[in-house]
């Protein structure tokens, strides 16, 4: 527990009110923490150049500035439909061919049989085990054939 401050009074037991604390430094908004660096200020561009004069920005684009965009833009479409293209015979080879004749239940009941193969065999190992284990306990409590230290 901290000192108390000189103020308080020292007699008895200490009341959780006048348990005293240190000061923690606070941060200050803006300030940087280490290991980071401070935000850069970007002032935004005046239309006014330095002699006072106006400057006029263009409303358009130029003729060279379009064809740069429209080949810019192909290329991006072009690189989009490989991408497409790519991911379609991805998703080919990973989907298994499907049956579609027949009803959904029909599928379905085709499609979960080896669920109750499954559960026949877990019932036949289940009850070998319970067998075997039923066997032992006879050898080895009711007729002592097995000594068991």
């Amino acid at each position: 527990m901290y000192s108390l401050p000189p103020t308080a009074s020292r007699g008895g037991a200490v009341n959780q009110l006048e348990v005293y604390y240190p000061a923690m430094a606070k941060r200050a908004r803006g300030s940087v923490r280490p290991g980071q660096r401070r935000s850069i200020d970007r002032r935004p561009s005046s239309t006014s150049t330095a002699a006072g004069g106006v400057m006029q920005r263009s409303v358009g684009l130029t003729e060279s500035e379009a064809n740069r965009a429209a080949e810019l833009e192909a290329a991006l479409l072009a690189e989009e439909k490989a991408a497409d293209a790519a991911r379609k015979r991805s998703q080919v080879r990973s989907t298994r061919e499907v049956s579609t004749g027949g009803t959904l239940g029909m599928r379905a009941q085709q499609e979960y049989a080896y669920v109750g193969r499954d559960v026949r065999e877990i019932t036949k190992i289940a009850a070998l085990l319970f067998t075997i284990l039923i066997v032992l306990w006879i050898l080895v409590d009711v007729t002592k054939v097995i000594p068991v230290l």
